[in-house]
């Protein structure tokens, strides 16, 4: 009998990081706790029990100045606050793919997202993973998934975060967030399912494909050894799930030729050995000799090459270098100056002990037994394939302008140089493009050659897109009245033209001030921004009239309000002519200054004393309300009242 023995059997990293901690803590203690099972294993947790690990239920129990280590599932948030307040020193032996999750669950309800977490609802994990948020969805699979959005519509409308547990069948996740994403209108998906998990569960299928009888060894506790045995059963028509050799019966393998051994990530390396030893007695007399056990093992082991991309778990960080499991016999590090570009930027800033990471192995030294890795490599790489993508898709990139050129700008995009021509620069012929400089700005990649590492940009096809958009909002929804707060474009003797949002409409120059004005420069200049009114407007010459003068004031009860006949004003002159001078006494009402009111002498023309512009203050001798008109004079400031004419009204 052959037997296929999966290359993925065994501890994972979490827990066995997790075993570790254990032992080494209850060493350094001298005897520690562990709250419930630190791994879904017996034989595990009654062997930490002989190095001084006890178990305990109940956090209650636990006294200030205890230590417990906090299992690989994770642990409720109330019971690890409560244990920091009562004082009890935690060891966090959580596994860190579990860590991240809670972390994206609380992050997703700080921003104001509901979390949705894919996995056994009674789990401990998921049950953990549940408590660092005040509302989550917990469903087991699609039926659930489906029967939770059937149940209230709104439930599509509101913004959901998904994630899996670590453990969770791939098959039963992606169906699970495939409907999600297919009826939610706002949602976010992680996939949480820790890669060992799927390595080992895709494995199992495979192998399970090719064998007559298929053994799964772990716990049967191990949520993860129980989905491995369910799906091994979709391809072999044998399988049994056991916990140690023991178990094994001879009948089980009647007439098998070949038969697969897979075990759960919590199985320990001694068990699956016992297994393994059982299952290959055939082999061992038809052979006479035995595959060991340890070079199975080393056959399991990645193995690296220059040029790789690979992904591990950051298991430590120095003042030197980032430490990393990539379930290679290689120690794997990444060096600080590999970790970014920016090289102020601190490791503990971007990374953490926990966090899954991928790099690109530099070099691999097997003498030594040592790789290095880059961060920072793998990064410019992804890049240069965002850019290369972006061209193919049309997408609209966000860089910074660095600087200018002969024949354009260079912008910055994610540390790529794109070279945006000054035609497709989005600035008028002849503009001066070093204003740019340091300006955000949105492109799209038009050309990328990535051997000469030459990326061709345009910020004009962006802005047109954008403008156009803009156009088609603007006259899908004028109304007459409607206000819009717009920029003044551009001027000429007889108005302005104001863009109220990739529309210039025209402001006469009557319609910009109430007072009386020669030309717009008087009261705005280009650039400006204006409160401006659609007077009216024409969709098919696109044509729109704007005002700026508030018509619901009436100048002349203004006046009214303010003045009666006797009063003196400080005037403005406005227009000279032959026989007086007109004056605004308040914006858009102008009385007459007579010529012979003008001065306490005789003159020949008012532009012999006034010029326009000119401040004065007039004395108002006269009110026709029935015309509105207003006589003033200066004289009458002048010449003592017994001597004084009253000025005509002007006809």
């Amino acid at each position: 009998m052959k037997v296929l023995l999966a290359k993925s059997a065994g501890f994972c990293y979490g827990v066995k990081r997790a075993v570790e901690l254990a032992a080494k803590t209850g060493e350094e203690t001298g005897g520690c706790w562990m709250l419930g099972d630190l791994i879904h294993n017996s034989h595990v947790v009654e062997d930490l029990a002989r190095r001084g690990v006890r178990k305990t239920e109940d956090p209650a129990g636990l006294a200030a100045g205890d230590t417990v280590v906090i299992r690989s599932h994770g642990e409720l948030k109330s019971v690890l606050d409560d244990l920091e307040a009562r004082g009890v020193r935690c060891v966090n032996a959580t596994c860190p793919n579990v860590i991240r999750i809670q972390r994206l669950v609380a992050q997703a309800e700080a921003e104001g997202r509901r979390p949705v977490i894919i996995g056994e609802p009674l789990h401990p994990e998921v049950m953990g993973v549940a408590s660092w948020c005040r509302q989550p969805l917990v469903f087991d699979g699609p039926e659930a998934v489906e029967a939770w959005l059937d149940g209230d519509e709104k439930s599509r409308e509101i913004p959901v975060t998904v994630v899996a547990q670590t453990t969770c069948i791939r098959k039963l996740f992606e169906t699970s967030w495939k409907i999600i994403k297919k009826q939610c209108t706002n949602v976010k998906i992680f996939d949480t399912i820790c890669n060992a998990t799927h390595e080992r569960q895709s494995e199992a299928a495979e192998i399970a494909g090719k064998a007559d009888v298929m053994v799964v060894v772990g716990d049967r506790k191990s949520a993860n050894t129980k989905h491995l045995t369910e799906i091994c059963l979709r391809r072999c028509p044998r399988v049994v799930q056991i916990e140690r050799a023991d178990e094994l019966s001879p009948d089980f393998f009647n007439g098998c030729t070949v038969a697969g051994l897979t075990a759960g990530a919590s199985t320990p390396a001694g068990i699956i050995k016992e297994v393994y030893a059982t299952m290959s007695e055939e082999i061992k007399a038809a052979e006479g000799k035995e595959e060991s056990f340890e070079e199975l093992l080393n056959q399991s082991f990645k193995t690296l090459n220059n040029g790789d991309r690979v992904t591990g778990i950051v298991t430590a960080i120095t003042p030197t270098e980032v430490q990393v499991d990539v379930g290679a016999k290689q120690a794997a590090y990444i060096k600080l100056s590999e970790l970014s570009d920016d090289p102020n930027v601190k490791a503990e800033d971007i990374i953490h002990v926990g966090d899954q990471i991928e790099t690109y192995v530099v070099r691999v030294n097997d003498v030594e037994g040592y790789a290095e890795l880059s961060k920072k490599r793998l990064d410019a790489a992804k890049v240069w394939e965002n850019i290369e993508q972006a061209v193919e898709e049309k997408t609209v990139l966000e860089g910074t302008v660095t600087e200018e050129n002969k024949g354009g700008i260079v912008v910055s995009v994610k540390g790529v140089r794109v070279f945006v021509p000054a035609s497709q620069s989005g600035q008028p012929r002849g503009a001066d493009l070093s204003a740019m400089v340091k300006q955000k700005v949105q492109l799209r990649i038009t050309e990328v050659n990535r051997a000469r590492r030459r990326v061709v940009g345009s910020i004009r096809s962006v802005t047109e897109e954008a403008r156009k958009a803009a156009q088609a909002e603007v006259w899908a929804n004028i109304e007459v009245g409607k206000h819009y707060t717009g920029t003044v474009k551009s001027m000429t003797s007889y108005g302005v033209f104001v863009d109220i949002g990739g529309v210039d409409g025209m402001v006469h120059i009557s319609e910009l001030s109430w007072s009386r004005i020669k030309t717009p420069a008087e009261v705005c200049k280009v650039g400006d921004t204006m409160d401006v009114y659609v007077i009216s407007f024409d969709p098919e010459k696109k044509k729109i009239s704007l005002g700026v003068k508030d018509h619901s004031i009436d100048p002349w009860q203004v006046f009214m309000d303010k003045y009666q006949v006797g009063d003196v004003a400080s005037v403005r002159i406005v227009k000279l002519m032959t026989f007086g001078a007109f004056a605004e006494v308040v914006p858009g009402v102008d009385g007459l200054i007579h010529i012979s009111q003008i001065a306490d002498r005789r003159i020949d023309k008012p532009e012999d004393v006034l010029s326009e512009g000119q401040i004065v203050d007039a004395k108002i001798t006269a009110i026709d309300e029935e015309k509105q008109k207003i006589s003033l004079s200066i004289r009458a400031l002048l010449t003592p009242a017994a001597e004084e004419e009253e000025a005509p009204v002007e006809e």
